[in-house]
Order: structure tokens, then sequence, then C-alpha cells
């Protein structure tokens, strides 16, 4: 049985506390990118709580739009984060996020943006970073900066951590581990794999 929206909103907030609390801890002002849908919207407001509430950092939430990649580009450049977390998915289409995801990360190129930067799960197994290094631009970009990944282990229960390098093919080195709760596991077998785990209580 597949997710319910409701059960998807609710699947962000637990991965977003898990970005907030653990991936981003390290820093102290952290920039969260994402389209305008609700799906992404649910997730930042995790991610930013937790980050917030864990560390006491500054983060500040920017929406990328159709036609606008430079404006939140030339935002970005002015804020001046540490790191930069792009959360693109949710229920926009997904070749329109991967055109956003791809055309923002050409304008970053451009703008030479120093920051670390972390891919959200459903952009990067949808192809949006093969897309997006097709720009040699870009791919020369994340050559330079430190660019990550977080997947997940559905049948272990843990969420993994990989640092990409990039050359002539995508390349992830696992860094770390972070276990997920088994309400947490359910709802991500439901929503990736279209089935439940039959021991998790109802």
């Amino acid at each position: 049985m597949k997710t319910t929206i409701a059960e998807e909103i609710y699947l962000r907030a637990l991965t977003g506390r898990l970005v907030g609390e653990d991936l981003l801890a390290s820093y102290n002002k952290v920039a969260v990118v994402s389209m305008k849908n609700i799906i992404c919207s649910a997730m930042v407001g995790a991610s930013i709580a937790s980050f917030v509430s864990q560390t006491g950092g500054r983060a500040s939430h920017f929406i990328v739009e159709e036609g606008k990649e430079k404006d939140v580009a030339n935002q970005l450049e002015q804020y001046d984060g540490e790191a930069i977390i792009l959360l693109f998915g949710g229920e926009t289409p997904t070749e329109k996020a991967k055109k956003l995801f791809s055309n923002l990360l050409g304008e970053m190129a451009v703008h030479g943006i120093v920051a670390d930067l972390i891919i959200h799960i459903r952009i990067f197994t949808a192809g949006g970073l093969d897309n997006a290094i097709k720009n040699n631009d870009v791919m020369q970009y994340l050559k330079e900066r430190n660019v990550y990944v977080y997947t997940f282990d559905l049948d272990n229960g843990m969420m993994l951590i990989h640092e990409i390098e990039l050359e002539e093919d995508i390349t992830l080195h696992k860094i770390a581990e972070l276990p997920i709760t088994c309400e947490h596991a359910n709802l991500l077998n439901k929503s990736l794999r279209n089935k439940e785990i039959t021991w998790v209580k109802k």
C-alpha cells in the first residue's frame, strides 16, 4: 500500500529531524534550498527547527522557482552559509525538479559559491546529479566543493551519509551511519518500495 500525502509529509519531518540534528550539527550557519511544494516545505521546517534547537546556529530557507535560479544564487552568495542543503523532491514532477536542480547548480557555479553541499536522496536517485554534471562548469564547481548525499539502508534501518567523488563517474564513499526508528523505516519502505514492515505496530 502506497503512502498517503499525510504520511509523505510526516516522513519528511522524520527525515528532516535527522538531517538537522546530525548531518548539519557541525555547522553554525546553513542555507536550506527547496522547491515550492508542500512535501519539501515539511522537510525544510523539520530540518531548520531541529538544527537550530540542537546547535543554536542560524538557518535560512530559500525557495527556487523556474526563471528565479539566478536570484536564488545571488541570495545564497549574500547569505554566505557554511553549508547548503538541496531539498528537491516532493510532489513536483521529477523532470521539472531535475531541471531546477541543474539550473540552480549552474548559477551557483557562475557565482563560485563556497559552501559544503548536501543533496537530498530523492533528487539524487532520480538522476539529478547525473544530469547536472553534464554541464562542465557544474562538474568543475562540484569538484572544488565538499559534496555529500544521504541515502537509506532500508533492510537494516540506517541512514547512510556519503561523500561524493566526481571524476568520470559518481562515486559514493560512506562516512557515517545513523540508526532510524522502526516508524521511520516503515514509512520509507512504503514510500520507496511500496511495502510495509510487517512487524511494525500500526
